[in-house]
């Protein structure tokens, strides 16, 4: 999607018009609510304002987009969650509420991230664990072979190191 922003840093401005039509005017398009939601996992700041009042409607667009993934069948908020939520309006909550699930939402896509870190590291060492495999057995071609191989040795190991009671016997 072409897109071009009024300055360097600013979001885009969406215009809403009543209709329900919203209007990307980095694009000179009109756009759905799934294309709002594109820019947002595309990271593409933006601002919806109402086309006559000019008023700040990016919440309201945003808590819908929410309201339609959640109808698709991505249930990301739990039931209880968005009861509790509900009863958190007009609790004078509005000071301590956003701010610290915003810090609790970074923290959970911080850890994701290092999750993923952390997997894509073990991946990675355990590529270049089975890449020396294959150089130290480099007939071999196949990781069933490289565990027949495997268990050969163990088996062999086994029988050089264990004396069975009955040998004992018989050596006496």
């Amino acid at each position: 999607m072409g897109r071009t922003r009024p300055k360097p840093g600013e979001p885009v401005i969406v215009k809403k018009y009543a209709n329900r039509r919203l209007y990307d005017t980095g694009r000179s398009a009109y756009v759905t609510l799934e294309d709002l939601n594109d820019m947002v996992k595309e990271d593409i700041d933006f601002i919806v304002l109402d086309a006559k009042t000019g008023e700040d409607l990016t919440r309201s667009v945003l808590t819908q987009i929410v309201a339609e993934q959640e109808t698709k069948g991505e249930n990301l908020l739990p039931t209880a969650f968005l009861r509790k939520l509900i009863g958190l309006y007009g609790e004078n909550m509005h000071g301590v509420v956003p701010e610290y699930l915003e810090q609790t939402m970074q923290f959970l896509i911080d850890n994701q991230k290092q999750m993923l870190d952390r997997f894509d590291e073990q991946l990675q060492v355990q590529q270049e664990r089975m890449k020396k495999m294959g150089e130290m057995f480099p007939h071999t071609s196949s990781l069933e072979e490289i565990g027949r191989r495997n268990m050969e040795l163990f088996q062999s190991a086994i029988k050089n190191l264990v004396t069975f009671p009955e040998d004992d016997k018989n050596k006496k």
